[in-house]
């Protein structure tokens, strides 16, 4: 705990943490059967636009910019203690909104869906204000609260997308009216076991509220394996942080993400 504190106390009086880029339009949208790995069913294809996804920091699917290597080093880490434990949901949470958790999320799930042998599926559970869908340029279709609310089955939730050679499958949402009773319900925990029991190889990452925003990622640690806690200079608290240990002690925690950092502050800086 000593270490990340001296690394946010560093990195706080460093430079600040530049502003998002302009958005662009959302990439042109294409209607493909494609199977899975294991699974049978067809599911929407959408080829997704580099140019728009550099405008919001993704660059996880492609190994040849720089930018990409931390999260590839982190996706070896991640799927390394993951295969070596057996465990194959992984939770992307932070202590408060701005810390970066979904460019993080996104990031890792494009440059995991880079390994031939790895199924990635990424779903937005964060039902107060998600951004997953925003991040990849998607339009809202079908998505986790319309399974949650029996409008939609999980089969159908669902869309692939597809850039450079990273292929997975994402399951965006919109916001909810009432996060608590769904996050806490019978319908998200089936939800969830069956995101968990879809193909061996299948890696499922879900981008869960900040965690000390309210008591969404409490009802819902319980059901996944591990936790990646994700941090941002300027941005989080030394006590913000330990508050987060303390509700994650019996829950594996995976890594540990300082965001924001400036690069002569650490040698991996997430931007």
């Amino acid at each position: 705990m000593e270490n990340i504190r001296q690394a946010v106390e560093r990195a706080k009086a460093r430079s600040a943490y530049q502003s998002e880029p302009s958005l662009k339009p959302p990439p042109h949208e294409v209607r493909h059967a494609f199977g899975l790995g294991q699974e049978d069913r067809a599911l929407p294809e959408l080829e997704l636009d580099p140019t728009y996804l550099q405008s919001r920091r993704i660059v996880g699917y492609d190994g040849k910019d720089i930018r990409s290597r931390p999260f590839d080093l982190l996706r070896t880490e991640v799927l390394s203690s993951m295969e070596l434990k057996g465990w194959k949901v992984l939770a992307v949470t932070s202590p408060t909104q701005g810390c970066g958790k979904t460019l993080v999320a996104v990031n890792l799930a494009l440059s995991m869906a880079r390994q031939s042998n790895c199924q990635v599926c990424l779903a937005d559970l964060d039902l107060r204000k998600p951004q997953v869908a925003a991040s990849l340029g998607l339009k809202h279709r079908q998505g986790v609260l319309d399974v949650l609310e029996g409008r939609a089955a999980i089969d159908s939730a669902g869309v692939l997308v597809r850039v450079g050679s990273s292929r997975l499958e994402v399951i965006p949402t919109m916001a909810s009216s009432d996060p608590s009773d769904l996050v806490a319900s019978p319908a998200m925990k089936a939800f969830l076991q069956d995101l968990a029991g879809q193909g061996r190889s299948r890696i499922v990452i879900l981008d869960l509220p900040p965690l000390l925003a309210g008591h969404d990622v409490l009802s819902i640690l319980p059901q996944v394996d591990c936790v990646l806690l994700v941090a941002a200079v300027g941005t989080s608290k030394v006590s913000e942080i330990e508050d987060c240990y303390k509700y994650l002690q019996a829950t594996d925690v995976v890594r540990f993400v300082l965001n924001k950092a400036p690069e002569s502050a650490a040698r991996y800086a997430y931007y």
